[in-house]
Formats: C-alpha cells, sequence, structure tokens
C-alpha cells in the first residue's frame, strides 16, 4: 500500500495512526501542499479532489481519511478501532465526526487561505476565527467525554478508538496554534494517554515519508493502474 499525505495535514495523521496500531506497513509518500504538488495534473488523476490522504491498496484507490480508516477496520478488523456493541460504535463515529466534519474543516489549509486571499481577511482576524471554532469545538467535545457515557482511559474505554485517532491531531493544530487546553481536562488526559502509545508517536514521527515528486513536473507512475 502507498499513503499519500503532508505532514501538517490532520487527515494524512489520522490514517498513519490507524496503520500503526493495526500494525500495517504502508510506503509513505509526501504531497506537499504548500506548494502545490496536489494540484499537480498526475496527482488529480489519483485525486480529482485534490486533498490528502490518499491510500493505494493495490488497484484501489480510496480517498477521505475516516473512509480509509473504516476500510482498514473491515479489512483488518484486529485490533479493532471500534466496539462491538452498535450503541458505543455510534458513540465513537459520533465523537471522531464532530472532529473530523465539525472542528477540522473550519480550520483547514485551503479555508484560511481563501480567508486571507479571495476574501482578504486579515492575519489577526484568520487566526481569530481558527481559535474560535477550535476552542468551541473542544468546549463541546469536553462535555461529551463525561465518564458516565462510556469514557475511560481514552475517549471510549480503555482502548483506543476512531475517536482518539482524530483527537489526537486536532490537539496538535491547537498547540501550534498556541490554545489554553487548560479548560479541557478530560481530553487533555486522553490526549496523555494516547501519546504513551508507540502508534502515535511514530505516526508523527512518519510525517515526512517519501516526496512525491510531484513538484517540478517530474510526475508519479503508478505501478498497478485501477
Amino acid at each position: 500500500m502507498k499513503l499519500f499525505g503532508y505532514y501538517r495535514s490532520s487527515a494524512a495523521f489520522r490514517v498513519r495512526i490507524a496503520l500503526n496500531l493495526k500494525g500495517m506497513q504502508v510506503d509513505h509518500r509526501f504531497v506537499h501542499l504548500r506548494k502545490g504538488e496536489q494540484s499537480a495534473p498526475e496527482y488529480g488523476a489519483l485525486n480529482p479532489q485534490g486533498l490528502v490522504p490518499l491510500l493505494i491498496d493495490g488497484p484501489h484507490l480510496l480517498t477521505q481519511s475516516l473512509a480509509i480508516i473504516e476500510y482498514l477496520e473491515e479489512t483488518q478488523p484486529e485490533p479493532a478501532l471500534l466496539p462491538k456493541e452498535p450503541l458505543e460504535r455510534a458513540r465513537v463515529r459520533s465523537i471522531a465526526q464532530s472532529i473530523a466534519s465539525d472542528i477540522h474543516p473550519l480550520n483547514n489549509l485551503r479555508v484560511l487561505r481563501y480567508l486571507i486571499g479571495p476574501l482578504k481577511v486579515s492575519d489577526e482576524a484568520k487566526n481569530e476565527w481558527y481559535r474560535h471554532w477550535v476552542v468551541e469545538g473542544l468546549t463541546a467535545l469536553e462535555r461529551t467525554l463525561i465518564p458516565a457515557a462510556g469514557t475511560g482511559t481514552f475517549c471510549h474505554g480503555d482502548t483506543p478508538t476512531i475517536a482518539d485517532i482524530c483527537l489526537i491531531p486536532q490537539i496538535y493544530n491547537a498547540e501550534r496554534a498556541d490554545i489554553d487546553l487548560s479548560p479541557f481536562p478530560r481530553i487533555t488526559k486522553i490526549v496523555a494517554a494516547c501519546r504513551e502509545l508507540r502508534a502515535f508517536q511514530d505516526a508523527d514521527r512518519q510525517s515526512s515519508g517519501t516526496p512525491s515528486k510531484f513538484a517540478g513536473g517530474a510526475g508519479w507512475k503508478r505501478a498497478a493502474p485501477p
């Protein structure tokens, strides 16, 4: 398998964590979003959205981080990233989507670029936008993570799930923006537990990967076209 990602992509970070938790090997490829490598025709032929991550598994192309993680879960069920009970699975998915769908898209690189580009928003206003949506999302998540609902060492129970996989990259974003995390004691405790695990540590180290060679028109040829 090949995973195309970017070192500051929260979505690609999620997939790296999931692969590591499952002990799956992958060839990491680096697509530099700030240099526009995602807009290269060669990459657009693989992923018309021009986003990362992109996972290539043999002749199959998979996009969107949560869809990729669910694919990994279904093709290699152990160790499980979702609980067995339907209600518990729904809770984990709800937490994951509250981060991946409600917080992350509003502080995504292309959104921030549009704010300061065509909309001519100042850097100060852009940063305030960023902080507002992160803090609002984490405030709601902190209230969601009450122990009575199933929270344990991790977002749900005592083993990491897709919820934790989504949480850690979002916290990295918050820390880079110097957001005060002290109002979120449950979240910070879960984050500390995740960061003790090798799978999360390695996912951070794997962020640079191998250059994709999209820059400068070098292109890239896929060995097994779909």
